[in-house]
């Protein structure tokens, strides 16, 4: 007898309307933090952009994050057309971009005076190598890798805004960027005759910002 009352408590508790009510607020918070983990994966913006040592052209998707959205993240695919007798090439970059300070002139304009960050970028070519091959000589020179680059950059922005009304951030930006990298700096610090403006880069792109 006493173990059929306590089954009935324990049948009681656990399925008394506020017990359903707290496992379903529960189940509910869980598929929304799956949710929201999802929706972080989904790509805010799309990017062109021509030049900056990774390639005639190259496209890809981006994310951008933090409180007002400094930090962005680009993935982008581009590609080196061919030249004489070298085949097209296509490269691979991963880039990080930091922006520190937007001006709001309107609703609809925004300017932002720097843009940094840095990127590394493969090209994939026979003709390029990660490790040097052992025809050559096991000096400096050669152990740089010819197939990835990191590079650093300086540039400006200016964002206008589409629909400064509704909740959806959809925007376009232009900008420019200077970059550099790591064999060109250490060419200029070893070589007094090369000059700045020889180890920078012009390049000019476009943001569309979907999110």
């Amino acid at each position: 007898m006493k173990k059929f009352i306590f089954n009935i408590l324990i049948f009681s508790l656990l399925y008394a309307p506020g017990a359903q009510a707290q496992e379903q607020t529960r189940h509910e918070r869980t598929v929304e933090h799956y949710k929201s983990s999802w929706d972080k994966l989904i790509p805010r913006y799309s990017k062109l952009q021509f030049a900056g040592s990774m390639g005639f052209l190259s496209a890809g998707i981006g994310w951008d994050y933090g409180r007002a959205k400094h930090w962005e993240t680009d993935v982008l695919i581009g590609f080196v057309p061919a030249f004489k007798h070298d085949d097209t090439k296509i490269t691979f970059t991963v880039k990080q971009n930091y922006m520190p300070w937007k001006i709001n002139f309107s609703e609809r304009f925004m300017f932002e005076p720097l843009a940094c960050g840095f990127y590394i970028n493969m090209i994939f070519s026979d003709n390029f190598w990660a490790r040097a091959p052992i025809k050559y000589p096991n000096n400096k020179y050669y152990s740089f890798s010819t197939r990835i680059r990191s590079n650093v950059f300086l540039g400006e922005r200016i964002t206008f805004n589409l629909n400064p009304q509704k909740r959806i951030n959809q925007s376009i930006t232009l900008f420019y960027e200077l970059s550099t990298n790591d064999l060109y700096i250490i060419s200029a610090v070893s070589n007094h005759y090369i000059k700045l403006k020889d180890i920078l880069s012009l390049s000019f792109g476009v943001k569309v910002q979907f999110l």
